[in-house]
């Protein structure tokens, strides 16, 4: 697809997302269902595409139910029972934003999305003057944050004492992460916690670098842990007491063995990536649980799947990729918000320390090697055939690229970027150098 990508449709507002496709795109999902609801993140851009999806939908027959400025997963939580359509652009710069659809608490599959994309290259006209639909004001916000409360209270113990910073980046966070955890009883100290989007504070993309205030605060002294959000709150990074930023794959793997060890189905399943760490399936094993993976950017579509192969004793107690958890027991959309009020909940009960301590954190690298776009399909076939070759010891599988387990649980995935010219390489192991040099040099050769 061209319009689509991974996380719906996104780019710069004066070249791609414009209030034009926004009209187009919104005319086009009406004639998926006859309820949306429809929500914005704080982008300066936000609410003239909001308008524009809302037009597209009213004069396609539905009827639009505008929740505002929230999270991307409070849209998502608004949208059971019906479809929704959330703008944002997460944690991409201010000058782009995006266009996310949902249907019962899920993003759009594949199918769906292609589905949209015809329509809007069809360019449907209006349905009848008098089928069109209305739109009217609803307030989405509180309920989520009730249910958010109500859910993670199922989890730990009550934070009373903890304090908690939080860096919302000037997103649409702010508006729900500090308030809930408050109502957890968490002492909150919020940073960059106004919606703004220009996001003066900070870039919103929430990375080592860019949080370095936020680390900086705690290392002070001046909160237990700390918690940083994108634009829409749909990712999340855990800071520790240090200051140092918890590595995705240790969170992935604290919160995947809590699932599995709390359910009570015979056949406990957590879905995740193929660039997700051995550390995640080391824990979930010891649980007693199992793991799935599916393509990345797909999560939603591989929590699908991994149900329909199951059988009465599976349940997918949780699913995710690095830095973006899907809680399927609140609901089937990845939420920053959620996680942040689980895992503070843990921390209050046994300390972070203790939370990592049966993690096995080998060293891990990502590296990139640059690769045209219309040579990427013959490459990786290329690489299919190398890297076993090059790795005999390996167990090897290509569903997703190329991913190869090694008997010391040392991993490395090779896979295609789907939006950059580069052949993308990960790599856990106490050797991690050695085993990237070698995954470079053989990559670079399969390029060439």
């Amino acid at each position: 697809m061209e319009l689509f990508g991974t996380a719906g449709i996104r780019g710069p507002v004066d070249q791609q997302v414009t209030p034009e496709l926004a009209l187009s795109v919104g005319r086009a999902a009406a004639a998926d269902g006859d309820e949306f609801v429809l929500g914005r993140d704080g982008r300066e851009t936000s609410q003239a595409l909001a308008a524009a999806v809302a037009a597209g939908l009213e004069s396609g027959g539905a009827t639009v139910r505008r929740v505002g400025e929230v999270p991307t997963p409070a849209l998502a939580y608004a949208s059971q029972d019906r479809r929704g359509v959330m703008i944002t652009a997460s944690h991409n710069p201010p000058t782009d934003n995006g266009l996310k659809l949902f249907v019962d608490g899920q993003e759009y599959g594949d199918d769906a999305e292609a589905r949209i994309e015809q329509r809007v290259a069809g360019e449907p006209d209006p349905v009848a003057w008098d089928a069109w639909g209305g739109a009217t004001d609803l307030d989405v916000l509180e309920r989520y944050r009730e249910a958010v409360v109500t859910y993670a209270e199922g989890f730990g113990a009550a934070p009373d004492g903890l304090t908690v910073a939080v860096d919302c980046g000037n997103g649409v966070g702010s508006v729900a992460t500090p308030q809930v955890l408050r109502a957890l009883g968490a002492d909150v100290r919020a940073l960059n916690a106004t919606v703004d989007g220009h996001f003066p504070g900070r870039e919103s993309k929430p990375t080592p670098e860019s949080l370095a205030d936020l680390r900086a605060f705690v290392a002070d002294g001046d909160a237990d842990i700390g918690i940083g959000h994108d634009g829409d709150a749909d990712r999340i990074v855990l800071v520790d007491e240090s200051g140092e930023v918890v590595h995705e794959d240790t969170v992935l793997a604290i919160l995947a063995e809590r699932y599995v060890r709390e359910s009570a189905a015979g056949d406990p399943v957590v879905v995740t990536t193929p660039n997700a760490s051995a550390r995640i399936d080391e824990r979930v094993e010891a649980a007693g649980g199992r793991v799935e993976r599916t393509a990345l950017g797909i999560l939603h579509e591989g929590l699908t799947a991994a149900r329909a192969a199951g059988d009465g004793e599976t349940e997918v107690v949780f699913a995710a990729e690095p830095w973006k958890h899907m809680h399927t027991g609140f609901g089937d959309w990845i939420d920053g918000v959620v996680s942040a009020a689980v895992l503070t909940r843990l921390v209050a009960a046994s300390g972070l320390d203790r939370l990592r301590e049966p993690v096995t954190e080998r060293p891990y690298r990502k590296e990139n090697v640059r690769c045209p776009d219309d040579t990427k399909a013959e490459a990786m076939a290329t690489l299919e055939t190398r890297l076993p070759e090059r790795f005999p010891e390996a167990t090897v599988e290509t569903e997703y690229g190329v991913r190869l387990s090694f008997p010391d649980a040392s991993w490395l995935l090779v896979r295609p970027s789907g939006t950059e010219p580069y052949v993308r390489i990960y790599a856990e192991s106490d050797d991690v150098d050695a085993l990237i040099s070698d995954a470079v040099a053989t990559v670079e050769r399969a390029v060439d």
